[in-house]
């Protein structure tokens, strides 16, 4: 069950969508709720720390107004987590996004779930960056909302992204107090019969899941690997879908985060909450 979540805010990007998402989805589970948001202090002015007394001034001074934007943020936040009666917490930082992120991380980590948004490359921020790094360095599920994403969240009709990896294990695993309370799940599966072993195939998910006292239904497609993001997508929409349940695929090389492929598109091109484990 999830009774601890967390939840970033955004400072430099339109908020709405994560605090409706979020506050929502904790009234849901009777949760509560812990918002970070962070005010991002140049990099650029953390190398002035060397310079000084009077130059590290001037850098505490650009960590105090970035802290301010990140209590800006979160008084937002705050009035709308109160007028929905749940429980909640807030912590503004200020720091420089490399620091901000292993603070974010650190803080999942001890969480049931976090709540971010979707990267949204029209925008330059670094706002974009945060929600990969919780996705790399939480260690449990993170809910990606599309930026376009409005209202409460729901999460009736769920599909799970299935292809018999140890990752969508995990996010099956992760999102058992969603399926339990969902009308609907469809199993889906791309390519099954080039990709999934016998052992970890849909119909025995199916069958697993079942024992839980879970109703399932399969839906198998082909697709070209490029085409596999789109497709998963199209169904989802043929199917009115609230949710997708997805391992959240990729790798650190050279201190950087590369996502897999399928799990980068589906960032991109994000059209349904998201459910990610790494």
């Amino acid at each position: 069950m999830y009774k601890d979540i967390l939840v970033h805010i955004p400072t430099e990007r339109p908020m709405r969508p994560a605090i409706d998402g979020s506050i929502s989805l904790a009234a849901q589970f009777n949760a509560h709720l812990d918002a970070v948001a962070i005010g991002y202090v140049a990099t650029s002015a953390a190398y002035v720390m060397e310079g000084g007394a009077a130059v590290a001034a001037v850098f505490e001074l650009e960590r105090e107004r970035a802290v301010e934007r990140a209590e800006a943020a979160l008084a937002v936040f705050g009035i709308e987590a109160a007028n929905a009666g749940v429980s909640y917490g807030c912590r503004a930082l200020g720091a420089i996004p490399a620091d901000a992120a292993v603070s974010l991380g650190e803080m999942a980590r001890l969480h049931d779930l976090s709540v971010v948004l979707q990267p949204d490359p029209a925008q330059g921020s670094f706002d974009n960056d945060v929600p990969r790094e919780i996705l790399f360095q939480a260690g449990g599920p993170v809910l990606f909302l599309p930026y376009t994403f409005h209202g409460a969240f729901r999460a009736g009709r769920i599909g799970i992204c299935w292809d018999g990896s140890r990752l969508a294990a995990r996010a099956v695993h992760d999102a058992a107090p969603f399926l339990a309370r969902a009308d609907e799940i469809v199993i889906i599966t791309i390519n099954e019969a080039k990709a999934v072993s016998d052992e970890a195939s849909a119909s025995n998910l199916a069958r697993h899941l079942g024992r839980r006292g879970l109703s399932t239904r399969t839906v198998g497609l082909s697709a070209s690997r490029a085409d596999i993001q789109p497709t998963i997508l199209s169904l989802a929409a043929d199917e009115a879908l609230d949710l997708l349940v997805m391992g959240g695929y990729g790798h650190s090389r050279l201190q950087e985060r590369v996502l897999g492929g399928v799990s980068r598109a589906m960032l991109e091109a994000m059209t349904v909450p998201t459910l990610m484990s790494h």
